[in-house]
Protein backbone atom coordinates (compact mmCIF):
# COMPACT_ATOMS: atom_id res chain seq x y z
CA UNK A 1 0.00 0.00 0.00
CA UNK A 2 1.83 3.11 -1.24
CA UNK A 3 -0.60 5.80 -0.07
CA UNK A 4 0.45 7.38 3.24
CA UNK A 5 -1.95 9.44 5.33
CA UNK A 6 -0.80 12.28 7.56
CA UNK A 7 -2.79 11.29 10.64
CA UNK A 8 -1.48 9.27 13.59
CA UNK A 9 -4.74 7.36 14.13
CA UNK A 10 -5.19 6.71 10.43
CA UNK A 11 -1.62 5.48 10.18
CA UNK A 12 -2.35 3.07 13.05
CA UNK A 13 -5.29 1.61 11.14
CA UNK A 14 -3.27 1.53 7.93
CA UNK A 15 -0.47 -0.37 9.67
CA UNK A 16 -2.99 -2.87 11.05
CA UNK A 17 -4.45 -3.39 7.56
CA UNK A 18 -1.01 -4.03 6.11
CA UNK A 19 -0.25 -6.68 8.75
CA UNK A 20 -3.72 -8.26 8.78
CA UNK A 21 -3.44 -10.29 5.61
CA UNK A 22 -6.57 -8.69 4.18
CA UNK A 23 -6.77 -8.73 0.41
CA UNK A 24 -8.39 -6.05 -1.82
CA UNK A 25 -12.15 -6.43 -1.55
CA UNK A 26 -12.03 -8.17 1.86
CA UNK A 27 -14.35 -6.97 4.61
CA UNK A 28 -12.90 -5.36 7.74
CA UNK A 29 -14.07 -6.34 11.24
CA UNK A 30 -16.94 -4.37 12.76
CA UNK A 31 -16.15 -0.93 14.17
CA UNK A 32 -16.73 -2.24 17.68
CA UNK A 33 -14.26 -5.11 17.28
CA UNK A 34 -11.68 -3.05 15.43
CA UNK A 35 -11.81 -0.27 18.04
CA UNK A 36 -11.01 -2.84 20.74
CA UNK A 37 -8.12 -4.32 18.76
CA UNK A 38 -6.57 -0.90 18.07
CA UNK A 39 -7.34 0.65 21.46
CA UNK A 40 -9.27 3.54 19.91
CA UNK A 41 -12.63 5.05 20.76
CA UNK A 42 -15.31 4.37 18.19
CA UNK A 43 -15.49 8.10 17.45
CA UNK A 44 -11.77 8.32 16.72
CA UNK A 45 -11.95 5.13 14.66
CA UNK A 46 -14.90 6.45 12.66
CA UNK A 47 -13.10 9.70 11.80
CA UNK A 48 -9.96 7.86 10.74
CA UNK A 49 -11.84 5.34 8.60
CA UNK A 50 -13.69 8.15 6.83
CA UNK A 51 -10.33 9.73 6.08
CA UNK A 52 -8.97 6.45 4.68
CA UNK A 53 -12.11 6.12 2.58
CA UNK A 54 -11.59 9.61 1.20
CA UNK A 55 -8.10 8.56 0.10
CA UNK A 56 -9.47 5.51 -1.69
CA UNK A 57 -8.02 2.94 0.73
CA UNK A 58 -11.33 1.79 2.24
CA UNK A 59 -14.73 1.34 0.64
CA UNK A 60 -17.67 1.88 3.02
CA UNK A 61 -20.96 0.29 2.00
CA UNK A 62 -23.86 1.54 4.11
CA UNK A 63 -25.61 -1.34 5.82
CA UNK A 64 -22.99 -3.88 4.70
CA UNK A 65 -19.75 -2.81 6.37
CA UNK A 66 -16.33 -1.49 5.36
CA UNK A 67 -14.06 -3.18 2.83
CA UNK A 68 -10.48 -2.84 1.71
CA UNK A 69 -10.70 -1.08 -1.65
CA UNK A 70 -10.36 -3.32 -4.68
CA UNK A 71 -7.66 -1.03 -6.03
CA UNK A 72 -5.79 1.86 -4.45
CA UNK A 73 -6.06 4.88 -6.70
CA UNK A 74 -6.09 8.64 -6.40
CA UNK A 75 -7.80 10.25 -3.42
CA UNK A 76 -11.53 10.82 -3.83
CA UNK A 77 -11.16 14.44 -2.75
CA UNK A 78 -8.36 16.83 -3.66
CA UNK A 79 -8.67 18.62 -0.33
CA UNK A 80 -7.78 17.05 3.03
CA UNK A 81 -10.91 15.70 4.65
CA UNK A 82 -9.27 15.70 8.08
CA UNK A 83 -9.00 19.49 7.87
CA UNK A 84 -12.77 19.68 7.54
CA UNK A 85 -13.16 17.36 10.54
CA UNK A 86 -11.07 19.78 12.59
CA UNK A 87 -12.67 23.03 11.39
CA UNK A 88 -16.35 22.06 11.03
CA UNK A 89 -18.63 22.36 14.04
CA UNK A 90 -21.86 20.35 14.41
CA UNK A 91 -23.75 23.58 13.71
CA UNK A 92 -21.77 24.13 10.49
CA UNK A 93 -22.57 20.57 9.42
CA UNK A 94 -26.28 21.08 10.01
CA UNK A 95 -26.31 24.39 8.13
CA UNK A 96 -24.69 22.63 5.17
CA UNK A 97 -27.35 19.93 5.30
CA UNK A 98 -30.11 22.54 5.39
CA UNK A 99 -28.61 24.25 2.35
CA UNK A 100 -28.28 21.02 0.37
CA UNK A 101 -30.71 18.29 1.36
CA UNK A 102 -34.07 20.05 0.80
CA UNK A 103 -32.97 20.75 -2.78
CA UNK A 104 -31.92 17.12 -3.21
CA UNK A 105 -35.33 16.01 -1.97
CA UNK A 106 -37.01 18.37 -4.43
CA UNK A 107 -35.03 16.99 -7.35
CA UNK A 108 -35.69 13.43 -6.12
CA UNK A 109 -39.43 14.10 -6.28
CA UNK A 110 -39.06 14.98 -9.95
CA UNK A 111 -36.33 12.63 -11.15
CA UNK A 112 -36.26 9.73 -8.69
CA UNK A 113 -37.09 6.27 -10.01
CA UNK A 114 -39.89 4.28 -8.43
CA UNK A 115 -37.24 1.87 -7.15
CA UNK A 116 -35.51 4.73 -5.31
CA UNK A 117 -38.76 5.86 -3.75
CA UNK A 118 -39.74 2.30 -2.78
CA UNK A 119 -36.34 1.88 -1.12
CA UNK A 120 -36.80 5.12 0.82
CA UNK A 121 -40.20 3.86 2.01
CA UNK A 122 -38.69 0.51 3.03
CA UNK A 123 -35.93 2.22 5.01
CA UNK A 124 -38.40 4.58 6.67
CA UNK A 125 -40.41 1.59 7.84
CA UNK A 126 -37.34 -0.43 8.90
CA UNK A 127 -36.14 2.39 11.17
CA UNK A 128 -39.19 1.88 13.37
CA UNK A 129 -38.10 -1.71 14.09
CA UNK A 130 -34.45 -1.25 15.05
CA UNK A 131 -33.14 -2.69 18.30
CA UNK A 132 -30.50 -0.03 18.98
CA UNK A 133 -29.38 3.45 18.00
CA UNK A 134 -26.45 2.24 15.90
CA UNK A 135 -28.86 0.33 13.63
CA UNK A 136 -30.99 3.45 13.36
CA UNK A 137 -27.92 5.49 12.42
CA UNK A 138 -27.05 3.12 9.57
CA UNK A 139 -30.58 3.06 8.17
CA UNK A 140 -30.95 6.83 8.54
CA UNK A 141 -27.69 7.39 6.63
CA UNK A 142 -28.90 5.05 3.89
CA UNK A 143 -32.28 6.85 3.74
CA UNK A 144 -30.68 10.22 3.10
CA UNK A 145 -28.19 8.68 0.68
CA UNK A 146 -31.00 7.11 -1.37
CA UNK A 147 -32.72 10.48 -1.65
CA UNK A 148 -29.47 12.08 -2.80
CA UNK A 149 -29.00 9.41 -5.48
CA UNK A 150 -32.61 9.86 -6.56
CA UNK A 151 -31.85 13.48 -7.48
CA UNK A 152 -29.86 12.12 -10.45
CA UNK A 153 -27.44 15.06 -10.21
CA UNK A 154 -23.88 13.65 -10.01
CA UNK A 155 -22.33 16.84 -8.64
CA UNK A 156 -24.93 17.28 -5.90
CA UNK A 157 -24.63 13.58 -5.02
CA UNK A 158 -20.89 13.98 -4.50
CA UNK A 159 -21.45 17.15 -2.48
CA UNK A 160 -23.90 15.24 -0.30
CA UNK A 161 -21.33 12.50 0.25
CA UNK A 162 -18.73 15.01 1.43
CA UNK A 163 -21.21 16.73 3.76
CA UNK A 164 -22.40 13.39 5.11
CA UNK A 165 -18.86 12.13 5.79
CA UNK A 166 -18.08 15.28 7.74
CA UNK A 167 -21.45 15.13 9.53
CA UNK A 168 -20.81 11.57 10.71
CA UNK A 169 -17.36 12.51 11.96
CA UNK A 170 -18.27 15.69 13.81
CA UNK A 171 -21.81 14.86 14.99
CA UNK A 172 -22.67 11.15 15.27
CA UNK A 173 -19.21 10.06 16.43
CA UNK A 174 -19.35 12.56 19.32
CA UNK A 175 -22.95 12.14 20.43
CA UNK A 176 -23.71 10.42 23.71
CA UNK A 177 -26.76 8.48 22.63
CA UNK A 178 -29.06 6.92 25.22
CA UNK A 179 -29.15 3.20 25.78
CA UNK A 180 -31.68 1.07 24.00
CA UNK A 181 -33.54 2.09 20.87
CA UNK A 182 -35.46 5.16 19.66
CA UNK A 183 -38.85 5.46 21.35
CA UNK A 184 -41.92 4.54 19.25
CA UNK A 185 -42.91 8.22 19.08
CA UNK A 186 -39.47 9.44 17.97
CA UNK A 187 -40.11 12.49 15.81
CA UNK A 188 -38.00 11.36 12.85
CA UNK A 189 -40.22 8.37 12.10
CA UNK A 190 -43.21 10.46 11.01
CA UNK A 191 -40.93 13.05 9.40
CA UNK A 192 -39.30 10.39 7.22
CA UNK A 193 -42.74 9.12 6.24
CA UNK A 194 -43.78 12.66 5.26
CA UNK A 195 -40.70 13.03 3.05
CA UNK A 196 -41.43 9.73 1.29
CA UNK A 197 -45.10 10.65 0.82
CA UNK A 198 -44.05 13.86 -0.92
CA UNK A 199 -41.65 11.90 -3.15
CA UNK A 200 -44.42 9.44 -4.03
CA UNK A 201 -46.72 12.33 -4.92
CA UNK A 202 -43.96 13.86 -7.08
CA UNK A 203 -44.44 17.01 -5.02
CA UNK A 204 -41.19 18.95 -5.29
CA UNK A 205 -42.16 21.76 -2.94
CA UNK A 206 -43.66 19.34 -0.44
CA UNK A 207 -40.49 17.23 -0.44
CA UNK A 208 -38.33 20.31 0.12
CA UNK A 209 -40.49 21.49 3.03
CA UNK A 210 -40.70 18.03 4.60
CA UNK A 211 -36.93 17.62 4.48
CA UNK A 212 -36.36 21.10 5.91
CA UNK A 213 -38.80 20.41 8.75
CA UNK A 214 -37.06 17.13 9.51
CA UNK A 215 -33.58 18.68 9.62
CA UNK A 216 -34.78 21.48 11.90
CA UNK A 217 -36.21 18.84 14.25
CA UNK A 218 -32.92 16.94 14.24
CA UNK A 219 -31.08 20.16 14.99
CA UNK A 220 -33.39 20.95 17.91
CA UNK A 221 -33.05 17.42 19.31
CA UNK A 222 -29.29 16.85 19.11
CA UNK A 223 -27.55 20.18 18.60
CA UNK A 224 -27.45 23.41 20.57
CA UNK A 225 -27.74 26.64 18.65
CA UNK A 226 -24.45 28.47 18.13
Amino acid sequence: MDVKINSERSETIQAWIESSGLQPGDKLPSERDLAKVLGLSRGDLRQSMLLLEAYGILDRKVGRGTYLASSIGLPKYSFKLDQLFNTTSPHHAMMARLALEPELAGFAAIHGSQRDIDEARRLSKAMRDVSCWSQYEELDARFHEVIAFASENPLLIEMHRIVNDVRVAVVWSKLKLPDGRPSPDYHSFDEHDDIVSALEARDRKGAQLAMKKHLHSVNATFLSED
